[in-house]
């Protein structure tokens, strides 16, 4: 079965992500295959915009195929491993700066490499099904995928939030955050693309968006972590408990990326990103979190080092320089 389909008519180019029992996670072939296919469609005049949907009603995209990326790590094969996120994020770089209108319909799952291939687009419509987060923290990874670019540029410290927590959002706290653009039923996603638009009702975060912003405004993880110490309360509590399991290097590198974010052009961002994907592949969390989460799932991951008190400035800093094999070309 083609894992991305493609169709022209009546204008519209339609792109269809077809690993439904995948959950439509994206494979080097399908990133290859679309960012050929946009190239073609952005110089036909007879494609006036794309359309971009997975395949079933549970999945978007949810995200990258890290089950194989695991593999290739466990071989070693860095050629793979650069080529694959030099193909992945110049793939989000031409979504960004397409010259067609761009239309992402998430009907159910978005997560990871999938929010790379919607968020970047002029319109991100999402169903009551859509189910949004960028969770690699969790797996001894980064948000990357121009993350370092859209969680920046959220409202107060809801990016520092999400990109540190991997927080779920259904599709009112996708709207409230800016992921999405609009909110379709899926019943009415027929009527979508002429402008339909609806109501998903008031945003859960709204409630807690005085202490996110208080709480993630800190300039370190430990000042974070003592602020929600301080808030107290149950949110804080749950949100203390995330932290606590996630990857310690990943979180100081990922405050460290989102505070830089703030004041970087998209392509530089991606340049950041790119460098950051070749450093935590060589690292040892990204595979062990991997391993935890996806290939035997006992949830118990070993993080190196465990602690957050382990993780230095200078263990930081250098997951920020360039990469052996040169820094992204766009």
């Amino acid at each position: 079965m083609d894992e991305i389909l493609f169709e022209a008519r009546d204008g519209i180019g339609r792109v269809t992500l077809n690993r439904p029992q995948a959950l439509n996670a994206l494979t080097h072939h399908m990133v290859c295959a679309l960012d050929a296919r946009l190239a073609d469609w952005a110089g036909d005049d007879a494609i006036a915009r794309v359309v971009i949907e997975g395949a079933g009603t549970r999945a978007f995209c949810a995200g990258g195929d890290i089950r194989d990326l695991h593999a290739v790590m466990g071989r070693g094969d860095a050629t793979f491993i650069d080529t694959f996120y030099r193909d992945e994020y110049r793939l989000n770089y031409r979504i960004h700066t397409y010259p067609k209108p761009y239309v992402a319909i998430i009907d159910g799952v978005v997560m990871g490499g999938g929010v790379g291939v919607s968020i970047h687009g002029s319109r991100r419509i999402v169903t009551e099904r859509a189910l949004f987060a960028m969770p690699e923290t969790g797996i001894g990874f980064f948000p990357d995928v121009g993350a370092t670019w859209f969680l920046s540029r959220m409202p107060g410290e809801l990016g520092m939030y999400l990109g540190l927590t991997g927080a779920r959002l259904g599709p009112a706290d996708a709207l409230y955050c800016g992921v999405a653009t609009d909110y379709v039923p899926s019943d009415r996603l027929t009527e979508a693309l002429d402008g339909f638009n609806a109501d998903p009702g008031p945003p859960p975060l709204a409630e807690h968006r005085d202490a996110i912003d208080r709480c993630f405004a800190g300039d370190s993880l430990e000042a974070i972590i003592a602020a929600l110490e301080g808030q107290g309360g149950d949110w804080a509590g749950a949100t203390l408990a995330s932290l606590a399991g996630k990857s310690p290097i990943s979180l100081k590198v990922t405050h460290r990326q989102l505070r830089l974010g703030a004041s970087l052009s998209f392509g530089q961002a991606m340049t950041m990103e790119f460098r950051l994907s070749q450093r935590f592949c060589a690292a040892p969390d990204f595979r062990e979190g991997v391993r935890a989460a996806v290939i035997d799932k006992d949830r118990s991951p070993q993080w190196s080092p465990p602690s957050l008190a382990e993780v230095g400035e200078s263990d930081v800093e250098a997951y920020f320089a360039p990469p052996e094999g040169g820094d992204l070309d766009l």
